[in-house]
């Protein structure tokens, strides 16, 4: 299948009709969060089911953002809906104290099996692999982390999480695609996606 491009026009800020230019730069193709500026997320204008995403992604050090998806706009936050895959600095960041917290992790759910990831100069790839209920989590060409929400085990986590007064997690199967402004700087370039049957 084709890949489609998702440039800055395929982004609006959460709950927002438009691209949050007060937060958000578009220069020449990549998107950058302002981690001085309000903290609004980007939140793809079309929903996806199963597909691929892949892009390249940059933090500074301390950095912190996040790839979310299948995300509805029904709760407050996306966060509050969508699970993240987790791009942090590994080195510097205080999140890189927990397995589950570290880059390339189904945030504050399930740690990466591989990989170091600490912010420098350079882009790094991700894919998020997402069909049906399988999900994959790719950083620089590796699988760090793949799952099932059919798991018995996952599902006991996400009971005993902070996500469980929320009715709304991972529940949707058809929903939008979100990159966090998590209020550090963020870039995103190369931003397609590849629609699965």
């Amino acid at each position: 299948m084709d890949w489609e491009e998702l440039p800055a026009e395929a982004w609006r800020g959460y709950q927002r009709p438009g691209f949050p230019a007060e937060s958000w730069d578009d220069d020449n193709g990549v998107l950058r969060a302002r981690g001085e500026s309000e903290r609004i997320d980007l939140i793809s204008r079309n929903t996806y089911r199963n597909f691929v995403l892949s892009l390249e992604w940059r933090l500074p050090a301390k950095g912190n953002s996040g790839i979310l998806y299948h995300v509805s706009e029904a709760s407050d936050a996306a966060w509050q809906s969508g699970p993240e895959m987790q791009l942090l600095d590994d080195r510097e960041h205080p999140d890189c104290k927990r397995p589950e917290t570290r880059c390339g992790a189904l945030y504050d759910l399930l740690a990466p099996e591989q990989g170091f990831f600490p912010a420098d100069p350079t882009f790094k790839t991700a894919q998020l692999i997402v069909k049906d209920d399988r999900v994959e989590h790719w950083l620089n060409g590796m699988r760090v982390l793949s799952y099932s929400w059919s798991d018995p085990a996952l599902r006991s986590k996400v009971a005993g999480s902070k996500f469980r007064d929320l009715p709304a997690f991972a529940q949707c199967r058809d929903g939008h695609l979100v990159l966090q402004h998590h209020g550090s700087d963020a870039w995103f370039r190369n931003v397609r996606i590849q629609k699965l049957s």
